[in-house]
Order: structure tokens, then C-alpha cells, then sequence
């Protein structure tokens, strides 16, 4: 039999995904496991939002659509863009998307030839990592450092830029870290980029969850998406849509376009009825993800006070997302070993920090998308566990 594509062979798949499975197997067999390791929120899907998608089915709603998206959905899309963004983008900048996580796949293959370079943070999501192996591209990681609260610098992405450099990946708030990086300092990579030329994809898949004192900033605001800035949204997160894979991205025309033919070519469309699930979510009562987000901020203020108790591990409260990155460095662990450990001896699911790259060796991931007491009850185990090592 013949091997495998040079791209087949390069696939790693989520981290994330493969400890669930792991977990899952231990639940089977009776383990009573407590979830820190992934980002679902465990609210349910506001009910108005389920209501349309339903209202869409019994309609009829179940056809092809146009490869771009709904009229409808790119119309309140643009809407939701100039009341949280400040601009207003084209319609021909809005491309409908199956989640957010292909936006990154889609951005680097339309956009870096073989031998070109994309920057990436490290620590970061591994879906950037992994998409810039599926796409057969060469992949650079720029550091992120705990000294500054892992907030990303023009200082840190300039010092691996070379002429191969084509894309950079920015992502804030940060998945692992939660960080938050300024307004200020999001200008100066705006212009490092246009002094070097190359594309930016703004990962913003966290926006509505900056609980620090200022406010989002995406860095599409600067040339409103039309020069050289992509940025990439879904309805996971806010909206506790993990499952009904729905996203939006927006950029220059010229990109979008090409975009949307891969798109085409690969997933026809996004499905119309949970297009119209997106609308009702951006349009219709923003109550419950009001009610979402101010349980993050408690649970994360929760999370961060019981860190305060536990010996040999420090953690620094985030300025957004849902997550916490610890450091473990006094134990002597690695991270595997602590994750790996703590999972078998309390049944406390997290994720290594190296999972999201070498900066992360030393840390690990807590979710705070869980409730108030599986978190607490999570905190006790890993309370336990730290005090024996």
C-alpha cells in the first residue's frame, strides 16, 4: 500500500479533544471526574436562540445557501461589527463560517505559500500550529512571557520576523492564558505589520469576555479590515453555542473572496437554519449573555481566591476569557506529570500547559467554564494533591 500525504502525515489534532477522551474512558468505568480541562460553557443555548433555528427547520429552512452566508445573517453581522467594533465592513468583507476554527485553516491557505513563514504565540491555541501543518507552510512561534502577564508585544513579534514572513496570528483575550493585550500595543503591531507588509489574523473568538478595567479593542478597527487586518468571531463561547459550529470572518475583499471559494469547495455552506439561530443571537435580548459573562468574572475571581490557599502553585488573575493559566514550577512536576497525576489520583481533569506550546512548560490550563461547584470542588482535590508532593 502506498503511504500517506507528506499533509496527512503533519496532522496532530486538538490536544484538548484527546483528554476527553481519556476522561471519558475513566467515567465509563466510574470515576467521578471534575472538568477543568475544557472551554464549554455548561450554560445551555438561550432558549430564543434555539427557538429560531427550530422556527427555520419547521419553515423549510434546510437548503443550500449561498457559500458567502444568509443576506439576513451577513446584514446583522455588519450590525454587530459597527456597535462593537466601531465599523461598519462590507458586505463583500463578511464570509459565514462552519465555527471559527476553520477561519484559521482557510486565512493561512489563501494567503502563505509553501517555504513562507507565519507567526504565531506561543503559548497560544493549538490550532494554529495545527492548521499551519495541515496547510504545508512553515510555522514560527513568537514568546509570550509570565513576567508581563503573557500579553503579546511588537517587541517580542518583530524579533522573529523574517523576509519569509507572511501572516501573524494575535490572539486577545488569550486561550491559555486569558490575557489581555492594550489598545496601545495592538496599534504598534498594526504598524509593524504594514511596515513589513503582511497580513494579521485576529482571533477574537473571546471578545465579550474582557474583565479588566478597559474595554475590547480589535485591531480591525485601525483599517477597518480592508487593508491587511482578518478578523475571526463565532458564537461558541458567548453565546454557549459550542455545537451548532458558527462563525464569522472579516477582511479584505480580495481575501474574503478567495476564502469563500475554498470554503465552497470543501463544506458548500454553512446550514441556513442555524444562520438564523446566529441572527436571533446578535439581534434579540443580550440578557443571558449578560448573565454568562458576569458568572465567568465570578467564577474566575472564585477560582484565582482558592489559588491563594493551595502551596506550590501561583496564578495571576486574567484580564479576560475563561481560563487561568497556573504556574507549577515549584512542584518539580512537568506539566504532563502534573496533569497526568492529578488526573489519576484525584480525578481532576486539566490540560499541560506544553500542549499549547514550549513557553507553556511549567504551567497548566484551568477552565472556568464549569460551575461554581465543580470549580470548588475541583480546587479541593488539587488542593489535596499539591499538599502531598
Amino acid at each position: 500500500m502506498k503511504s500517506l500525504s507528506q499533509v496527512a502525515n503533519q496532522l496532530v489534532g486538538q490536544p484538548m479533544f484527546q483528554i476527553i477522551d481519556q476522561v471519558r474512558q475513566m467515567e465509563a468505568m466510574g470515576r467521578d471526574v471534575v472538568h477543568l480541562e475544557i472551554g464549554e460553557p455548561d450554560f445551555e443555548t438561550p432558549l430564543h436562540i434555539t427557538r429560531a433555528a427550530i422556527n427555520a427547520l419547521e419553515a423549510g429552512d434546510t437548503h443550500y445557501v449561498s457559500s458567502w452566508g444568509l443576506p439576513d445573517f451577513i446584514e446583522a453581522s455588519r450590525k454587530a461589527t459597527f456597535s462593537s467594533r466601531g465599523f461598519l465592513p462590507e458586505v463583500g468583507q463578511v464570509l459565514v463560517t462552519p465555527g471559527a476554527n476553520i477561519a484559521t485553516y482557510l486565512t493561512i491557505r489563501c494567503l502563505v505559500n509553501a517555504g513562507e513563514e507565519v507567526l504565531y504565540p506561543d503559548p497560544g491555541f493549538p490550532t494554529y500550529e495545527a492548521s499551519v501543518r495541515a496547510a504545508g507552510v512553515v510555522g514560527v512561534t513568537y514568546p509570550l512571557n509570565s513576567e508581563n502577564g503573557f500579553r503579546i508585544t511588537a517587541d517580542a513579534i518583530e524579533s522573529m520576523m523574517t523576509d519569509k514572513t507572511r501572516l501573524l496570528i494575535i490572539n486577545s483575550p488569550s486561550n491559555p492564558t486569558g490575557a489581555v493585550t492594550e489598545a496601545n500595543e495592538l496599534r504598534k503591531i498594526f504598524d509593524l505589520a504594514r511596515r513589513h507588509d503582511i497580513y494579521v489574523f485576529s482571533d477574537e473568538i473571546y471578545a465579550r469576555m474582557v474583565f479588566g478595567p478597559g474595554a475590547f479593542f480589535s485591531m480591525g478597527t485601525v483599517d477597518r479590515c480592508e487593508e491587511r487586518v482578518i478578523i475571526s468571531n463565532g458564537f461558541s463561547k458567548a453565546f454557549a453555542m459550542t455545537g451548532w459550529r458558527l462563525g464569522v470572518v472579516i477582511g479584505p475583499s480580495v481575501v474574503m473572496q478567495k476564502m469563500m471559494l475554498l470554503l465552497q469547495t470543501t463544506l458548500s455552506c454553512v446550514p441556513p437554519f442555524i444562520q438564523r439561530a446566529g441572527i436571533a443571537a446578535v439581534e434579540q435580548s443580550q440578557a443571558d449573555v449578560d448573565v454568562m459573562m458576569a458568572s465567568y468574572r465570578s467564577r474566575r475571581d472564585l477560582v484565582v481566591n482558592l489559588f491563594a490557599e493551595i502551596p506550590n502553585i501561583d496564578v495571576k488573575s486574567p484580564g479576560g476569557a475563561f481560563y487561568l493559566f497556573p504556574s507549577i514550577h515549584k512542584t518539580g512536576l512537568s506539566s504532563e506529570e502534573f496533569a497526568a497525576r492529578l488526573l489519576h489520583e484525584e480525578a481532576v481533569a486539566v490540560v499541560p500547559g506544553n500542549h499549547f506550546g514550549v513557553s507553556g512548560e511549567g504551567f497548566i490550563r484551568i477552565s472556568c467554564a464549569s460551575s461554581k461547584e465543580q470549580l470548588s470542588e475541583g480546587m479541593s482535590r488539587i488542593r489535596d494533591f499539591s499538599g502531598r508532593l
